[in-house]
């Protein structure tokens, strides 16, 4: 009655891919999830927490026999980077220093911050920092959403919005958001703002569409993308 699902965490292993991709002998398990944990947190708080906010949007972490592939999705990768890559040299040292690995750092860019929930989170709850008004904050990014080619964004913040005497929690929705269908592409970010009056919590989902939708494309693309679109050209093959 009520209880939430992640929206990606329940469809992990049916639509979605993993965010960790390695294997473990069972003694050695406890202790790279740990790690994996540490990673994520030392990003998040390099990025995310302490200026110039380049906005992380995720990690992916892949592990080798001899080596950590640390990937960091990012709306700003000149940020990330610096000049001459002095910035990302600095993280992949301080993961290593954190771990005792050997440890590589790619950086992907994301083409539409729009279409990123975990780029929208942190967007408004950097706007609700800065004293922004939660009710335009949300309709605009949402109407930014939709323009941008998305079915449907919910946005949920609480806390002492506004800085209001008590807590509540304020919503706004457009399209649709069919959270219990696996075959949908919901995209799920959270964020938190620290203001002077209080901790809010800022939540998105984004319904991009059918992963068969998505996997249709890619493969039309895929074909399209040779000579002549994988057909003979004419006058060959005995026509």
């Amino acid at each position: 009655m009520g209880q939430k699902v992640h929206p990606i965490g329940f469809r992990i292993s049916v639509t979605e891919d993993w965010r960790s991709k390695w294997f473990a002998p069972k003694a050695a398990y406890a202790e790279f999830l740990i790690e994996d944990f540490k990673i994520r947190k030392l990003v998040h708080e390099r990025l995310n927490r302490t200026p110039p906010y380049a906005g992380c949007a995720g990690v992916q972490i892949e592990r080798t026999r001899n080596e950590v592939k640390v990937q960091v999705a990012t709306a700003r990768p000149g940020m990330v980077i610096g000049p001459k890559g002095a910035e990302v040299d600095k993280l992949r040292e301080a993961l290593e220093d954190l771990i005792d690995r050997k440890v590589s750092v790619n950086i992907k860019e994301i083409k539409n911050p729009d279409l990123d929930a975990q780029l929208i989170a942190l967007d408004i709850a950097e706007q609700l920092k800065k004293r922004g008004s939660f009710r335009r904050v949300m309709k605009m990014h949402c109407e930014a959403t939709m323009a941008a080619g998305a079915l449907g964004i919910k946005i949920i913040c609480k806390g002492r919005l506004g800085g209001a005497e008590m807590s509540r929690q304020e919503t706004q929705k457009l399209g649709s958001i069919p959270l219990q269908t696996l075959q949908a592409h919901v995209d799920y970010g959270f964020a938190q703002s620290f203001t002077t009056y209080g901790a809010l919590g800022v939540r998105v989902w984004l319904h991009h569409g059918s992963y068969r939708d998505e996997a249709h494309n890619e493969r039309m693309a895929a074909g399209t993308a040779g000579d002549n679109g994988g057909r003979r050209p004419r006058g060959q093959g005995g026509e």
